[in-house]
């Protein structure tokens, strides 16, 4: 069957460049709402919470903010990877839609992990539109007249914060509902997705530490940053819980793979362009914290030298003005790289629905994939 571009909604337009392959809308509508799916993950979380926090104040009073700080980071959200997850489950045949739908409340936990553990990498103070949880700490010993070193205390306990989740996480995944064969295959692809998490953070770091430069590194963090992580690995998961084969399993990655990288490619886009009101942290904070993505790289690769000394001055500089981010945006908008980053993401968008006429999942699925994709790349600056 080829692909089908007859009735495109706004939105789904919306997430195209000009001239590119349009998405389309199919219906009807899938069986399970994204409200849905969001409301059960955060009941799920907000129990699992619940239950943690009285185990921690077992042993200390002093471990309050632990589980009050995580349910701020965790309240809300768009609920990706769950979405990812439990529609694979359903559309490669799962019928327990309640322990799929734990199982996949469980990666909103490893998210929880690899958002805190990455706001201590990037010295970063908001998250969500609050204090991040490393400036909640240190705000705390200030508070307090403890001694030394607030900042060090903040990153200390942000840390043990985010070892904490990766640790919930298994817990929450491991009390989901299915059974032991069903769950050995599970933890293949839980480990491997984790693994490939920590590769794909170090490599950030070492890309900011080198200078960047290399479109060929930038993707290479894309892909394992945030892109199998994001949606090619909750898919996989979603499936295997289903008891589908690794055939049909490898199939989902022509799906997951591309738009993971759109994803990510949309993230770098609003990480210097966002509003901080849609993004919840201060506008242009990735050029403070000198992220080397894809844009940068290509606005470095297509400046002229007088351009690319004034971005290499300003990249990773945390007191960037207002004034200096502007200088640098209007910068990176006249190489032409925006451009090309949007093309990338079109391109890797309509590749990933296309993937869905070739999938072997149930009709709804297929609809709420073809869906989630408009949701994770169409996203406004």
């Amino acid at each position: 069957m080829g692909p089908r571009y007859d009735h495109l909604s706004t939105a789904a337009n919306a997430a195209l460049r000009p001239g590119a392959p349009r998405l389309w809308a199919m219906t009807p509508e899938p069986r399970l709402t994204p409200e849905q799916v969001r409301g059960s993950v955060q009941a799920t979380l907000d129990a699992f919470l619940a239950e943690q926090a009285g185990i921690l104040a077992d042993i200390s009073a002093d471990l309050v903010p632990f589980t009050a700080w995580l349910s701020d980071l965790v309240a809300g959200g768009k609920r990706l990877r769950p979405a990812f997850c439990v529609w694979a489950y359903l559309g490669s045949g799962g019928e327990d839609l309640e322990s799929g739908l734990r199982a996949a409340a469980s990666l909103e936990m490893l998210q929880a992990c690899a958002l805190v553990h990455d706001d201590v990498m990037d010295d970063s103070d908001m998250r969500r539109g609050k204090p991040a949880a490393h400036r909640r700490f240190a705000t705390m010993h200030r508070g307090s007249g403890w001694l030394g070193s607030a900042e060090r205390f903040g990153d200390g306990s942000a840390i043990l914060l985010g070892d904490l989740c990766l640790s919930w996480a298994d817990e929450l995944l491991y009390r989901s509902g299915f059974a032991p064969e069903e769950m050995a295959r599970a933890k293949v692809v839980y480990d491997r997705m984790r693994t490939e998490l920590m590769a794909g953070q170090y490599l950030d770091l070492l890309e900011q530490a080198r200078g960047g430069g290399s479109i060929e590194r930038a993707m290479l963090v894309v892909r394992y940053k945030s892109a199998k992580y994001t949606i090619e690995r909750p898919l996989h998961l979603g499936a295997v819980l289903a008891g589908a084969d690794d055939a049909h399993v490898a199939a989902l990655s022509d799906y997951g793979l591309p738009l993971g990288e759109a994803f990510q490619l949309r993230d770098d886009v609003l990480g210097v362009f966002g509003d901080p009101e849609v993004t919840g942290k201060p506008a242009g904070d990735d050029l403070r914290e000198g992220k080397r993505t894809l844009l940068v790289a290509t606005a470095m690769a297509q400046a002229t030298a007088e351009q690319a000394a004034h971005l290499r001055e300003g990249l990773g500089d945390p007191h960037l003005g207002a004034a200096a981010i502007d200088e640098m945006r209007a910068i990176i908008r006249a190489t032409g790289a925006v451009d090309e980053v949007e093309a990338v993401i079109s391109t890797r968008t309509a590749e990933a629905i296309e993937a869905l006429d070739h999938a072997d999942l149930s009709a709804d699925a297929r609809i709420a994939l073809e869906q989630l994709a408009v949701a994770a790349t169409a996203r406004s600056l």
